[in-house]
């Protein structure tokens, strides 16, 4: 790429995009290409003279990569490490896959965090009359004081259960 591109349709005619398009292509919107640029996930873009940022075809790759990743739920940190061992050539798919198994662990928890809470709070709905009375477990298990060690209503559905 040259340094320096005089006008932005000069950069268009050598094939670039500037960060709207860039943006469409990708699926990633300008606000989080600058970001990504700023955090290091993508690097610095080209500029013409004016100012305006200028992609090639491989930071939009790049953007696409990152845009799948997020899709899967991965952190930024994540994220960054899998861009450079995707950008390494001499990367072992081991540490690939160790990365991948790491992520889908976490993701088994937050599913059984998220299917505990779903059960809870389908538990205290089962339990609410949805009538013209003001009385309501729903709005009681959330006033009441919960162990701050208990997660997600685990201690309201083992009373609601023990009330059964």
């Amino acid at each position: 790429m040259k340094t320096r591109y005089f006008e932005l349709a000069e950069a268009r005619s050598d094939g670039l995009f500037n960060i709207g398009r860039a943006a469409e292509a990708s699926g990633v919107s300008a606000k989080m290409i600058r970001h990504y640029e700023s955090v290091g996930l993508l690097p610095a873009a080209g500029r013409t003279v004016a100012g305006y940022r200028i992609y090639r075809d491989s930071d939009v790759h790049t953007l696409r990569f990152i845009r799948r990743a997020r899709d899967l739920g991965f952190s930024m940190k994540e994220i960054g490490a899998l861009v450079g061992l995707w950008q390494n050539r001499g990367r072992a798919s081991s540490d690939v896959k160790k990365l991948a198994a790491r992520h889908t662990r976490q993701l088994d928890e937050k599913i059984r965090e998220l299917q505990a809470m779903r059960d809870t709070l389908a538990h205290l709905a089962e339990h609410c009359h949805g009538d013209d009375r003001p009385d309501c477990p729903i709005l009681e298990d959330l006033a009441a004081e919960h162990d701050a060690r208990c997660h997600h209503g685990k201690r309201a559905a083992m009373r609601g259960a023990r009330a059964n």
